[in-house]
């Protein structure tokens, strides 16, 4: 009879673990510069689906190469007979839709130079990413106009759609949502965050962003009051935001979070969840660091370094997750 009871306690263990995880996603670049190679770009997906979302695309194909490489995709369906690279069918065929948080190189990057070879899709973006995207890349001049306005020949190839701030909408062949929030990059420079829901549950992508405490607009707050509901929950599986730098001078972030302000912000979100116990308000919430600057140093231990600033920072018992280009996460 004990081990009739420890069975059935350790399947249900496994099975509520299991239940929880609501987001698998593919690290196709996690880093914020200077190397080209490995800059913002994610898949995301409900956990048993094979079609997926890009947050941003600064890396794109070249970063399923890797993850197919690592056996992140392993499972998803390919044309067996198809005469190309597995990465290629995963990149053209599960890839539904690509949300811009922001039109900087850095974001973009896989996108533009890897449109000759995609298929038709959306891109979800803000009226300035969308913008930006149209009169300045796919112009014709930069690169072919593969976008649904703009300079002739206009291809038609992306389908442009205008996200309005704070309004959800379906991602097509997901069955996925996203809600848009305006994020400062800084001042009037906008970036957008990205609530992207799957079955009511939640994830969060932050693209570039000021800190609050340097904005006369505090749009971070915005988004903040958005997902406490979802936080007290427990909906949110995972939330992403950048942490670009050890430790700046404020006059030298240029839009971005360094650790001491990733911690402001992140305890700011605690006293909204639990104004009488911040402490245990966030308490086993997934934090994916993402945007880390590499400056090139020969040591190589800068992401190390901020690994252990946060570590020894972290009084909320969140649980930081730093990317890896190529490797699968379950949220």
């Amino acid at each position: 009879m004990g081990k009739i009871l420890w069975f059935l306690s350790f399947y249900l263990c496994v099975s509520i673990s299991f239940a929880d995880e609501a987001f698998q996603v593919v690290v196709l670049g996690s880093g914020g510069g200077p190397k080209e190679s490995d800059v913002s770009g994610y898949l995301a997906a409900p956990i048993h689906s094979q079609d997926f979302i890009a947050l941003d695309a600064g890396s794109l194909l070249s970063g399923i190469y890797i993850a197919h490489q690592k056996g992140s995709f392993e499972g998803i369906e390919v044309d067996p007979n198809s005469p190309f690279h597995p990465a290629v069918d995963i990149f053209r065929h599960h890839i539904q839709a690509y949300l811009l948080s922001h039109a900087h190189l850095d974001h973009v990057l896989g996108l533009v130079i890897n449109s000759t070879e995609d298929l038709p899709k959306p891109i979800f973006g803000i009226d300035v990413v969308i913008d930006f995207l149209r009169d300045y890349l796919f112009n014709g001049k930069i690169w072919p106009n593969f976008g649904s306005e703009g300079n002739s020949p206009c291809f038609s190839q992306y389908q442009y759609c205008r996200l309005v701030p704070e309004k959800k909408i379906a991602i097509p062949n997901t069955g996925m949502f996203v809600e848009p929030f305006l994020l400062s990059h800084p001042k009037e420079y906008l970036s957008t965050a990205f609530l992207v829901e799957s079955n009511d549950s939640y994830l969060v992508y932050f693209g570039d962003t000021a800190p609050d405490c340097l904005e006369a607009k505090k749009r971070m707050d915005v988004i903040w009051k958005r997902l406490v509901p979802l936080a007290l929950e427990k909906k949110l599986k995972g939330i992403f935001l950048e942490c670009s730098y050890l430790d700046k001078p404020d006059t030298e972030l240029f839009g971005h979070l360094d650790a001491k302000h990733m911690m402001q912000e992140l305890h700011y979100f605690a006293s909204l969840v639990d104004e009488v116990h911040p402490e245990t308000a966030l308490q086993g919430v997934k934090i994916l660091v993402t945007h880390i600057k590499d400056p090139l140093l020969k040591e190589g231990l800068f992401k190390q370094a901020i690994a252990e600033e946060l570590q020894r920072c972290n009084d909320l018992g969140v649980i930081f997750i730093f990317p890896s280009q190529g490797e699968r996460i379950v949220l």
